[in-house]
């Protein structure tokens, strides 16, 4: 044989080789990986549902309950059966690891959580964990490997305060282990009870620099998705609470005999607090939210004038000084309605508020230009609920991805995202994921 015909059979040997090697994120797999499938994803959303179901179509699978722990044993088997090395941490949060072909290099992380608020749906959470999986899924029926080793979380206990993200952070309170959910159990057994170790929760905590990147999909909660009809929310960051317990002192007095010209009714100032509360925060510029949505008099009677008032105020924003913007315009408005109803008031705040988590800007891009890169449409947006991203925050470079909510329902039975909105947010989670492995965070 000559060595002409030497060299052609190495090259054929090369190139059907070639077909059996898994793709590298160098060989830019996001241009080539299929669609995520609707039909798997509503498949699993439906498998998972059953697990605390309950009679309204929605479900009660609360942490820690017997729901919480046959739901999250489904979860295990199905990433097994997806050939990932599943661990649970001693906040019980569930880790599915993906290896990559450089397994010293730092991981991604992408995932949420599968428990419930009591009377919940079946999406707010679980979208994002199936989308996780859905993109897990996809990698593999690409035979794709990814440069950075991909591990998929399942954090525990969301709805009860973010427990386990908190735990990763390391700013679980010890003293928040003894207060019981509506599982009949606390934190600290709770965590045990679904696997974890809460004697040892201290090594939960992960360093600030142990992942590249985290991810977390999840349904809006509102409606401007669905409202605008866009196919994505990029997630500029949740929004800071600060909340407030305000009293309001009058005088208590009958109210058949007392003069209207000469009270000092403390639920007449309360009221007006109130509007001016929804005043401010309507007429001030920006995206800001303010409520009061508890209000209770005393002595309480029909026939008594109220002696005093205890109210609630939450206000919410992406940004702190904006917070701080409207509890002063709130404090001012208070001051010049106690001078003119006799009243006095006086504001407390709660310890228990959170502070703004903005997501990061190069995470924003990267989820911006796989979400066009796919002909999806889209806006900026920020989240008005609590999500682990923002304890991630704080540990690895972090950004969301919204989906449509139906009518802009949550915590509900009648909470629905279509599998075709769960299957472009599951694209775009890929794409992202993928992009970042290419080093897209440090362009």
């Amino acid at each position: 044989m000559t060595i002409t015909g030497h060299r052609n059979i190495a090259v054929c040997l090369v190139f059907f080789m070639g077909l059996f090697q898994p793709v590298l994120a160098t060989d830019k797999p996001s241009d080539t990986i299929e669609k995520a499938s609707p039909d798997r994803m509503e498949t699993r959303i439906k498998a998972l549902s059953q697990f605390g179901k309950n009679a309204d179509g929605g479900v009660d699978r609360v942490a820690y309950s017997d729901a919480d722990l046959q739901g999250r044993a489904y979860i295990i088997r199905e990433l097994e059966a997806m050939g990932l090395n599943v661990r649970i941490d001693a906040a019980a949060n569930i880790f599915a690891r993906r290896t990559g072909s450089n397994p010293s290099a730092k991981p991604i992380l992408f995932g949420s959580h599968i428990d419930s608020v009591p009377g919940g749906g079946n999406y707010d959470g679980p979208t994002g964990v199936i989308a996780a999986m859905e993109a897990i899924d996809l990698l593999n029926a690409a035979n794709i490997q990814t440069s950075r080793p991909l591990e998929l979380v399942v954090f525990s206990n969301e709805e009860g305060g973010l427990v386990g993200s908190l735990a990763m952070r390391g700013h679980l309170k010890e003293s928040a282990l003894t207060v019981v959910n509506a599982s009949g159990r606390s934190i600290g057994a709770g965590t045990n009870f679904i696997g974890g170790n809460i004697a040892d929760v201290a090594s939960a905590e992960v360093e600030a620099d142990k992942y590249e990147a985290f991810i977390e999909l999840h349904i809006e909660q509102g409606g401007i998705l669905d409202e605008e009809k866009l196919d994505i929310g990029v997630v500029e960051g949740i929004v800071g609470i600060g909340w407030w317990d305000v009293t309001i002192n009058g005088y208590a007095n009958h109210g058949g005999t007392s003069a209207m010209n000469n009270r000092r009714d403390a639920m007449v100032s309360a009221a007006e607090l109130t509007l001016a509360v929804n005043r401010i925060a309507l007429e001030m510029e920006g995206r800001q939210v303010a409520t009061v949505g508890r209000i209770q008099a005393f002595p309480g009677a029909p026939n008594v004038i109220p002696g005093r008032v205890e109210m609630s105020l939450e206000i919410r924003d992406l940004k702190q000084a904006k917070i701080d913007q409207v509890y002063a315009a709130v404090e001012k408005a208070a001051a010049g309605i106690a001078v003119r109803t006799g009243t006095s008031i006086s504001f407390e705040e709660i310890d228990v508020a959170s502070e703004p988590a903005p997501t990061d800007p190069r995470m924003r891009k990267i989820i911006e230009s796989a979400t066009q890169a796919l002909g999806y449409s889209y806006r900026t947006m920020p989240s008005g609920a609590g999500h682990d991203a923002q304890d991630m925050v704080h540990i690895a470079p972090t950004g969301m991805i919204f989906v449509p909510s139906v009518g802009g329902v949550s915590h509900s039975p009648n909470e629905f995202t279509t599998p075709q909105a769960m299957a472009k947010g599951a694209d775009v989670l890929v794409r992202t994921i993928l992009d970042i492995d290419a080093g897209a965070l440090e362009k």
